[in-house]
């Protein structure tokens, strides 16, 4: 059964992979920013979310701010050497690599999140099934239970969230046809070595970014 939740927030930034130093968001909630959020709530080996559309409710809004962030990162290899008892593992100190940085972030955002999830029966127990994992879901949501705080694109922009009440379709911000471009979609983890992202052209119709039917592409 589909799933339909909201979630808003004061910012978000759903960073765009073309720009390298400074961070730009994308204009809306990318489908890896949804599925996370609902990972987020309720995450089983046995499921897999599959978001369906993204209802836009707010108008698009930008704010740009500074940052601070590190300009170093740590190096798996000098962890391993770190374990084995060999130095420090390459250790960061905020006080000595920290950087201020610009990034154009989205302000006064909520969505409503359509989405349903497939079963991965090799990863299922004897008692899992649908209907569980849909009655675990929705008690979880509305109680506002999750594993970790949901966060629209960074940790330091936690989303609300709670389950979307009535049974009219949520009403987008603007009617009409909008161009998004290019938007991330999510990764291949097929060679889980080397994931493989993926894209698709994005655009909203009368607010609705609609994935049931994108052409996904690496």
């Amino acid at each position: 059964m589909p799933i339909r939740l909201e979630v808003w927030g004061e910012r978000a930034l759903f960073t765009r992979p073309e720009f390298k130093t400074e961070r730009v968001t994308y204009d809306v909630m990318t489908p890896s920013a949804a599925r996370g959020i609902l990972d987020a709530i309720f995450w089983h080996p046995g499921l897999y979310w599959r978001v369906d559309r993204i209802h836009v409710l707010n108008p698009i809004r930008f704010d740009n701010i500074r940052r601070n962030e590190v300009d170093s990162v740590v190096v798996a290899s000098k962890i391993r050497s770190m374990a084995e008892g060999n130095g420090d593992g390459g250790a960061i100190y905020a006080s000595e690599s920290i950087q201020q940085r610009s990034s154009m972030v989205l302000r006064d955002v909520r969505y409503v999140i359509d989405a349903h999830f497939e079963l991965l029966r090799n990863k299922m127990s004897l008692t899992d099934s649908a209907a569980k994992f849909q009655n675990i879901f929705v008690r979880r949501a509305s109680k506002g239970q999750c594993f970790h705080h949901p966060y629209f694109g960074t940790r330091e922009f936690p989303a609300n969230f709670r389950l979307w009440e009535g049974d009219d379709d949520p009403i987008g911000f603007e009617q009409g046809h909008r161009e998004l471009g290019y938007m991330f979609y999510d990764f291949d983890y097929h060679d889980s070595a080397h994931p493989n992202p993926l894209f698709f052209r994005a655009a909203l119709d009368n607010g609705v970014l609609d994935l049931e039917s994108v052409e996904v592409r690496s």
